[in-house]
């Protein structure tokens, strides 16, 4: 019997952690990131067709339970994602995560996948094409602070899509930095592992924050901050929980996904309400301007939108046509006739 296709409605296909890691090595993980930044950027060109709301989330002293719904008016999709800093302590996933698509115009399922893996991927795509628009032309390093489970895929995306050659490493936890700096051997980076976060910004032009503290933290204080560089700042996710001195924010041009999730979830949760921001998608369709001069100094808030995740799922849907990255899952009753359910579950008594 003949595997059945993505698009039969009598399954959903299922992307599990197995086939993601199967995925991405059949594809390449720099092309695929590659990939999921060029779909990532052509759903930020058509922002206004996207249903927009701040995700929908149930915190905890301990961390986060998040919904991240949108649709674009044919396509519906979500993420459910967790985010628990204090897990690493008990040999677990700071962040989990799965996500579904499904058709507008019956309601069913298309696609159900992991995306812890897929996460770490679209961040890492989002930020590298972010700062494709806002980082220094010529960017060739990039001061990587906090070396946990983003770190290798935010390093990777930065060379691909950024052209990035040199990587400095820092984290307060030095096995943290040796253990990205041993992941990221061997793969076209020039690795350096610092004693400080000074001392890895030394030359560097991007700045990527990454530290999973659920705190209101000063990983950057105003003066370790020079003109003209860019900021990739995507520790910042909840509220309560920041990275950066506020005078450097006043120093910045912010960038950010969607403003009424970010003024709650962001760096920005620290300034007044009306702090200017200007919104990625209209730099991306040119309505709205970028870095505009050497001395500028960028700042892209992130916090994740639903749209990415959107993209990322709508790539894997993409590339799984005619593979065997996935399987079938019986999620969908189909009675043959719809209005007889209840006949359905008769039929399947055992005899």
């Amino acid at each position: 019997m003949s595997k059945p296709s993505p698009s039969d409605k009598a399954y959903v296909p299922f992307v599990s952690v197995d086939n993601m890691m199967k995925l991405i090595h059949h594809i390449g993980i720099e092309e695929m990131l590659v990939g999921l930044a060029t779909y990532i950027e052509e759903d930020f060109k058509r922002w206004e067709l996207f249903d927009k709301t701040p995700r929908v989330a149930s915190h905890s002293e301990e961390g986060v339970i998040e919904l991240m719904p949108t649709s674009d008016g044919e396509v519906y999709g979500f993420k459910y994602v967790n985010g628990h800093p204090s897990n690493t302590k008990q040999g677990l996933q700071t962040v989990t995560a799965f996500g579904l698509l499904a058709n507008v115009d019956n309601g069913y399922p298309v696609l159900l996948s992991e995306m812890t893996i897929l996460t770490a991927l679209r961040t890492a795509a989002t930020s590298a094409l972010v700062a494709k628009y806002l980082a220094p032309k010529g960017a060739d390093t990039m001061a990587m602070i906090g070396n946990g489970a983003q770190s290798e895929f935010q390093s990777i995306a930065m060379k691909a899509i950024v052209g990035i050659k040199n990587v400095r490493l820092y984290d307060i936890d030095k096995a943290a930095t040796a253990k990205a700096a041993k992941n990221l051997a061997g793969l076209g980076l020039n690795v350096v592992e610092c004693d400080s976060a000074e001392a890895s910004m030394e030359g560097a032009q991007i700045i990527t924050t990454c530290t999973a503290d659920k705190q209101y933290a000063t990983i950057l204080t105003d003066n370790m901050v020079g003109a003209g560089v860019h900021i990739n700042a995507i520790g910042g996710d909840c509220p309560g929980k920041t990275e950066l001195a506020p005078a450097i924010l006043e120093r910045s041009d912010v960038f950010v996904e969607f403003p009424p999730q970010t003024r709650i979830e962001g760096e920005i949760q620290q300034m007044a309400e009306d702090f200017p921001v200007t919104e990625l998608w209209q730099v991306m369709i040119g309505t709205a301007k970028g870095r505009t001069s050497d001395t500028q100094i960028t700042l892209f808030d992130s916090v994740g939108f639903a749209t990415e995740d959107f993209s990322a799922l709508r790539y894997v849907r993409a590339q799984i046509e005619g593979t065997d990255y996935h399987q079938p899952l019986d999620l969908l009753a189909d009675p043959d006739d719809p209005r007889d359910l209840f006949g359905m579950v008769r039929r399947a008594a055992p005899s």
